[in-house]
């Protein structure tokens, strides 16, 4: 929340974006400061008030460390998960680990704290052994060759009457999802540093089409909670190393101080209010007052001219609160008496005293960056991408939720008269202003580039919510890793290993058994809802997923119920937790890859 002083410093004058927008489209950006800065006068409470400082370098890469899986090589134990995680790694990402570890080893001694062990020490690299191995991300058979595979593309077609600066309407562009977006950045891409002006006319932007590979498309909600863990952990590495090949230093903030409510639905933390409403409704990703505010909006302000823009009353909305905060959870609160205007006011309102913002604070500067150093709105989108992978849960979730309500918005442009960057400029200072003592200047300057990142979020979402191919095929090495090293470890404990000798002559023969009754190419599938729960499926190069579920939905086309019609084929086991695999994945590819998985059929996790 923005205090009275920094509303009158020269934050507000519209000369400081000047050099990164069109002036003539930012009235709604000081429009929407205006009306921010209104509410806050109505009372600020203190206890949603943070402090955000730089990091110190030595603390800052330590930290770096820890967020990106690798507290191994600040700890000096010999943890597996980190060393599965550093034998995934390519030649950027290797670069960008040993440079972060190098530059904390420098400023540890300089400091006179304890002794730092070269990394090699740590995990026993010989002399003649590279730091960090750099291996290729393509997925792998379990006999390490390279499956050979038509590489997936994004085809982008520019529109004929509006083009991109540097950019060819002729010439399609291409962005793998196979490959490592830092494996990617030519010398072209490192430009120099400018800054860049931002065009409000969204046709600049350029349409991306998604090509699928054989593997399909997996989204953030396919994969098990563990899996997206080192999901975050790699995108991290990813984005740093991303950076440094585009020569720009990827920043950070501390929050040093966070303060929120324990109960009630404004200024309480996301994890709190989604534990307080799971208790209510089980499984809910998305805070209930939120999914109903929305849900308010779209019944009766779709087609509302102005909705977002059109502020409503301050001290109405401030009444229509605080009866929030009484009845919602009684059901006794009437929305009938809810203009659209006052429901988007309560939208923006819970958004803005969130005690961490809903981007994350740490990495503001990040999505800063993205319009002050980066111009080609591909390699933005990348950036972008990765940063988004890198959101905890429940932020993912309910960025999801309002960057799905804002496309409708501007699908009904023609009646609400909310355009792309009209509805961006609105979203920007509400998504990424901080509130405090720390607002100043350049935050402010900051805040209103990125009307800029809200209008690729909005534009872009269907393809931020779907995880990189080469980072699953690194989870799956990583997952892989993990398993040889905890084999290893139980080899070398005599009491372990004399109990699986016993347990391995008392099942052996049974598991051969087993074993002949699966032959190469075959899977067996299981469906416990279905009244013929299981099923051996002989595959080919083109069987697909639906093609499964269309043999059992046949199979069992008597007395079929709802919940066995919209069923999902999963991948469990093997080198992924669980894995919701697209309809049109080609299965002989991903069985190939994960041979020792098992195959089930059951509802896709809401």
């Amino acid at each position: 929340m923005l205090s009275d002083e920094s509303a009158h410093t020269p934050m507000f004058n519209r000369s400081i974006s000047e050099t990164s927008m069109d002036n003539s489209s930012m009235e709604d950006f000081w429009c929407e400061l205006k009306n921010i800065k209104e509410n806050s006068e109505n009372g600020s409470d203190d206890s949603l008030l943070m402090d955000v400082k730089p990091v110190d370098d030595g603390e800052l890469e330590a930290e770096w460390l820890q967020e990106a899986g690798l507290s191994t090589l600040i700890s000096g134990t010999q943890e597996h998960d980190g060393q599965a995680l550093l034998s995934t790694l390519t030649r950027t990402q290797a670069a960008a680990v040993q440079k972060r570890y190098n530059s904390y080893t420098q400023t540890m001694r300089k400091k006179n704290k304890h002794s730092v062990r070269d990394v090699r020490d740590i995990f026993g690299i010989n002399e003649s052994t590279p730091t960090f191995e750099a291996i290729p991300v393509s997925p792998l058979a379990t006999n390490g060759v390279q499956i050979p595979m038509k590489k997936p593309i994004w085809k982008a077609v520019t529109s004929n009457s509006c083009t991109l600066e540097k950019i060819n309407p002729a010439v399609a562009e291409e962005l793998s999802f196979e490959i490592s977006f830092s494996e990617t950045i030519i010398t072209d891409d490192k430009e120099k540093q400018m800054n860049q002006r931002i065009k409000k006319d969204d046709c600049i932007l350029p349409k991306f089409i998604v090509w699928k590979s054989r593997f399909g498309l997996t989204e953030v909600e396919d994969l098990s909670l563990e899996d997206m863990k080192k999901i975050r952990y790699l995108s991290l590495i990813e984005l740093t190393a991303f950076y440094d090949a585009l020569g720009i230093e990827l920043k950070r903030n501390r929050v040093l101080r966070i303060k929120g409510r324990e109960n009630g639905l404004f200024g309480v933390p996301l994890a709190t209010l989604l534990e307080n409403d799971q208790k209510k409704v089980p499984g809910t990703k998305v805070p209930l007052i939120f999914q109903r505010l929305l849900q308010q909006l779209e019944e009766t302000g779709l087609e509302t001219e102005g909705i977002l823009r059109v502020p409503g009353s301050a001290s109405r909305v401030k009444s229509l609160r605080e009866e929030l905060e009484l009845k919602f959870y009684d059901n006794t609160f009437d929305w009938k008496k809810v203009r659209s205007n006052d429901a988007a006011g309560l939208l923006k309102m819970f958004i803005r005293e969130l005690p961490t913002a809903l981007f994350t604070m740490e990495y503001l500067p990040a999505f800063t960056t993205l319009v002050e150093k980066i111009s080609k709105i591909k390699l933005q989108l990348q950036a972008l991408h990765l940063l988004i992978m890198l959101l905890p849960d429940a932020n993912r979730d309910t960025a999801k939720a309002l960057l799905h309500f804002l496309k409708k918005v501007v699908s009904n442009e023609e009646k609400n008269k909310m355009t792309l960057w009209n509805v961006s400029m609105i979203l920007a200072p509400n998504l990424f202003i901080y509130k405090g003592k720390s607002a100043n200047k350049e935050e402010m300057k900051a805040a209103a580039s990125t009307a800029h990142i809200v209008r690729l979020l909005i534009r872009y979402q269907d393809i931020l919510w779907t995880v990189p191919a080469f980072l699953i095929s690194q989870v799956r090495k990583m997952n892989e890793a993990a398993l040889n090293n905890n084999k290893k470890q139980l080899i070398f404990d005599k009491s372990v290993r004399k109990l699986l000798r016993r347990k391995t002559m008392e099942r052996e023969r049974p598991e051969r058994r087993e074993h002949c009754d699966v032959p190469e190419g075959v899977i067996r599938v299981y469906a416990p809802l279905h009244s013929k729960v299981s099923m051996a499926i002989q595959l080919n190069s083109r069987t697909k997923a639906k093609d499964i579920l269309a043999r059992f939905q046949c199979e069992n086309s008597r007395g079929t119920s709802d919940k066995c019609l919209n069923q999902s084929l999963y991948e469990i086991g093997g080198n992924i937790g669980e894995h919701c695999l697209d309809p049109d994945t080609y299965m002989l590819d991903v069985y190939h890859v994960n041979p020792h998985a098992e195959w089930i059929l059951k509802p896709k996790n809401s």
